[in-house]
């Protein structure tokens, strides 16, 4: 390789590094952006190297029957290669909401989209709607579907998921029970905003199940589960893309400099 290609490769290796810190920035600002979401959960930025120019392979046959123990060659540069959702349990927080609920393990709530498909909610803050049914913050309805009566006075879900509730008559009546999934990997799963997932290729079939049984956790009421983002961790990330980006600014400087000074010297 000349010497102004070998600019060349460092000036598009450093900007591949700017690109990629800048995406690491945005990743993290909407994890913090997200640090009060109920049932976030946080985002993990991943990179990986891109090819090589190889000007001498390893192993190469020289004379006398050796073989050359190392190669010549550069790298030219990063890339983004996934964005990988944490499903670790955020803390518990006490809201004394009758209708808000938290698993605690694996686990997915269920709802119906507007459009007929099942989405999932690790976003326990449910309503109720005119007719009584539990539906999220943004009318979608709870599946399988709870309807509660009008004259409850008081609601009870279990930790397997039953919902009793109390009327006004002093007896009691079970109207459902909420079931949980759980996927094979849950990070497979596609954002679509309103905190809800919908199913994808790579996520698996939805494995459904009673919550606190075979694997699934448990449902506890007047609980929320918080983002699990960690706000320190994030702002330690948020550090190092900065300085990293800041570095990659330097070397295609570095590299501009050295350039001219390059082709000063063929005038």
């Amino acid at each position: 390789m000349k010497g102004d290609d070998r600019m060349m490769i460092s000036l598009y290796s450093a900007a591949t590094g700017m690109l990629a810190q800048q995406f690491k920035l945005d990743t993290i600002s909407n994890n913090l952006a997200n640090v009060d979401t109920s049932g976030y959960k946080k985002v993990r930025a991943e990179f990986e190297d891109l090819i090589y120019q190889h000007a001498k392979s390893s192993g190469a046959p020289i004379v006398g029957g050796s073989v050359t123990p190392t190669g010549l060659y550069v790298g030219l540069g990063t890339r983004v290669s996934a964005s990988t959702r944490i499903f670790t349990m955020g803390t518990l927080e006490y809201t004394g909401n009758s209708l808000d609920m938290a698993i605690t393990g694996d686990g997915f709530f269920q709802v119906q989209l507007p459009d007929g498909r099942i989405a999932y909610t690790r976003d326990g803050s449910f309503k109720l709607d005119s007719e009584g049914r539990l539906v999220t913050s943004n009318g979608y309805f709870l599946v399988p579907n709870i309807t509660i009566p009008q004259n409850a006075t008081s609601i009870t879900i279990t930790e397997d998921g039953n919902v009793v509730v109390e009327l006004s008559d002093g007896t009691t009546q079970t109207v459902g029970t909420i079931t949980l999934v759980r996927f094979v990997n849950p990070s497979g799963l596609k954002s679509i905003g309103n905190n809800l997932f919908v199913q994808t290729g790579a996520s698996g079939e939805p494995i459904e199940g009673t919550a606190g049984q075979d694997g699934f956790g448990a449902i506890r009421q007047n609980y929320l589960e918080k983002s699990n983002v960690d706000v320190v961790k994030e702002m330690v990330g948020m550090i190092t893309a900065q300085r990293a980006y800041e570095l990659n600014s330097r070397a295609i400087m570095t590299a501009d400099d050295m350039l001219r000074t390059l082709t000063t010297i063929k005038r």
